[in-house]
């Protein structure tokens, strides 16, 4: 009681210097008179207070702040009423201040009921001015001065981006390639009206009705902001039931609404907020009411593109995505520290990681549709086949985002494990994929009866693949080592195809003196053209895809085959027997190498391709 009562007696004594006109020096001076006198003085300058001095100012502050509340006109549309306004919800402030501690008091509490009541009505005038200048303060500015920020796919110069007559034009700025730009959306005069404002509305403990008169007007301008950037809002079914085609425009068109939202359009709206709220929790509060459902509309369309289909194709995407979301997280720390908007930064965070399993994911799905590509699906001719060519040109083309892939994946692996890796996560899920490869380009090698053809499927493939690999990020991953190892499996199965496909050939040019006899020396020679013909026939269907390796195969047989023509030729002519007639069994030398060059490995249906 005795802490309550020394409380009124300051109050009062605050309350009569103040009445007084004067400082806190008087208010001291008074204080000390009090103090020489027993309760009973107090009490009786209590009741003197109550039933004369806060009667009257309280009358007199009513009657100025009714004319005020009852105006049919906005107040701010006169800089005198304004002030007057202002001055008077100060007065009231300060009194309900003052009175408080003497709420205790029968004749002060009825007192302090009615300051209360008007102080809200004040303060609900007040809101209602506040909502008014922000309206109007957009409004003021007009096309040809309110920044437009959007994107345009047209190439003028951009002198027809505003109408001067068509209600129904809607003008929309240029590609934007500088970021570090601040948005001015309010005048500077209005901002300064609504500070003073929000400085009363906030003294009076009324910082959410503030909070919401402003955000309510903001949150319309960022709105208007997405609709000129297209940007659409999608729920996360409308996403899954989108065509892929019909989603990359609409990731394209959310990459640049993000960048323009974390970049120009949040940050601007922040040192809006801090000019018209200063330093407090108003401050924060109407920044997050601003920009919540915006950025819940950002996040919830990168939550659906984490969270929908893992096909192959759609990584290149995710990824632009997932860099997007990472590029924009300092922007996320900036524009997002404070208590109230830390929920929608730990969301970011939380969906950004959401990318990046979704990446993993894609990289599963392409294991498993390498495994599930069917062991019988054989090209014809032994050639290229799809899955090799689609997986080394999927796989090239992702690792032009090797950073970005090896920060994904070294993601996936706890400490300890990267620690102890002695090659990047990367480098070990792409040794994985390729042996994946292999192995089902093993499976359909047996579908190839002839082991001559098994070996040009492995050289077309085995070639491809080293093709793709040499001189790329791809390669830089996989190492050096592996590429020296795959370019002597494809010379081994140049090896592999002269041993199971000439060795007849040349077998049957080899002669001893045993098989030097007229009679062994012509059915040789029938049986090389009989193997030669049947090798051109089988073979002429065969594929080579790359031009280097078939001219390359070719001269090899040819470098082999020629020399031993000649020489079985040569022993021949030299049998006396044999030698008058040998031009009507030996073929010029011309005629084979035409055969060898023109008709091997020209591809399904023969010819030239």
């Amino acid at each position: 009681m005795a802490d309550n009562g020394e409380e009124k007696l300051i109050a009062m004594a605050r309350y009569i210097a103040k009445t007084l006109g004067n400082n806190d020096t008087m208010t001291d001076d008074i204080l000390k008179t009090f103090s020489n006198f027993d309760g009973r003085l107090r009490e009786k300058l209590t009741e003197k207070i109550s039933d004369a001095s806060v009667e009257h100012t309280l009358n007199s502050l009513e009657r100025q702040i009714s004319m005020y509340v009852a105006y049919d006109a906005p107040i701010w549309s006169n800089s005198a009423d304004s002030a007057a306004f202002l001055a008077a919800v100060d007065q009231l402030i300060a009194a309900v201040r003052d009175w408080t501690p003497l709420a205790d008091d029968k004749s002060f509490s009825s007192c302090l009921d009615r300051a209360d009541d008007l102080l809200q009505q004040a303060m609900f005038r007040l809101q209602e001015e506040f909502r008014t200048l922000v309206e109007r303060g957009a409004e003021s500015f007009d096309g040809s001065t309110r920044p437009h920020i959007g994107y345009s796919d047209s190439d003028d110069d951009g002198e027809n981006d505003f109408a001067d007559e068509d209600d129904d034009f809607i003008p929309v700025a240029q590609p934007i390639t500088d970021y570090d730009i601040v948005i001015d959306a309010l005048p500077a005069g209005t901002i300064g009206d609504l500070h003073e404002i929000a400085k009363r509305m906030v003294a009076a403990g009324f910082i959410k009705e503030c909070s919401h008169a402003y955000s309510t007007c903001r949150r319309e301008f960022l709105e208007e902001s997405f609709n000129r950037l297209g940007l659409q809002k999608l729920s996360i079914d409308d996403v899954h039931r989108m065509q892929w085609s019909q989603l990359e425009d609409e990731i394209e068109k959310w990459i640049k609404a993000m960048n323009v939202a974390l970049r120009i359009l949040f940050p601007s709206e922040r040192r809006m907020c801090d000019r018209i709220f200063g330093l407090t929790a108003a401050t924060d509060l109407s920044f997050m009411e601003v920009c919540r459902g915006s950025t819940i509309q950002l996040l919830n369309f990168a939550d659906a593109v984490a969270i929908s289909s893992r096909a192959p194709e759609r990584l290149f995407r995710v990824l632009d995505v997932y860099e997007t979301v990472r590029d924009l997280m300092p922007e996320f720390e900036y524009n997002f520290s404070d208590p109230y908007c830390v929920s929608l930064r730990n969301e970011a965070i939380t969906i950004w990681k959401r990318l990046g399993e979704a990446v993993r994911g894609i990289f599963m799905e392409l294991e498993n549709l390498i495994r599930r590509d069917p062991a019988k699906a054989a090209v014809p001719g032994g050639g290229l086949h799809p899955i090799t060519r689609y997986t080394m040109n999927y796989l090239r083309a992702a690792c032009r985002s090797r950073q970005t892939l090896e920060q994904i994946f070294e993601e996936s692996i706890g400490q300890d494990e990267q620690v102890l890796a002695s090659s990047s996560s990367l480098a070990v899920q792409l040794v994985w994929i390729m042996e994946l490869l292999e192995s089902n380009l093993e499976a359909k090698s047996k579908v190839y009866r002839d082991s001559a053809l098994c070996s040009i499927f492995f050289m077309n493939n085995g070639r491809y693949i080293v093709m793709k690999v040499k001189d790329t990020e791809l390669g830089a991953l996989l190492g050096e080592g592996w590429i020296r190892k795959h370019e002597a499996k494809v010379k081994q199965y140049h090896v592999n195809y002269q041993r199971s496909s000439w060795s007849k050939v040349l077998g049957a040019l080899k002669v001893d003196n045993n098989s030097a006899s007229p009679k062994n020396m012509k059915e040789k020679l029938k049986l090389f053209n009989s193997y030669l013909d049947e090798i051109c026939k089988n073979q002429c269907s065969w594929v080579l895809f790359d031009d280097q390796l078939r001219d390359d195969l070719r001269g090899t047989i040819l470098q082999t085959l020629i020399p031993a023509y000649r020489n079985f030729v040569a022993k021949l002519y030299a049998i006396p027997e044999v030698g008058k007639n040998a031009d009507r069994y030996v073929r010029h030398v011309e005629d084979i190498e035409a055969r060898v060059v023109n008709e091997l490995f020209q591809g399904p249906g023969g010819g030239r391709r």
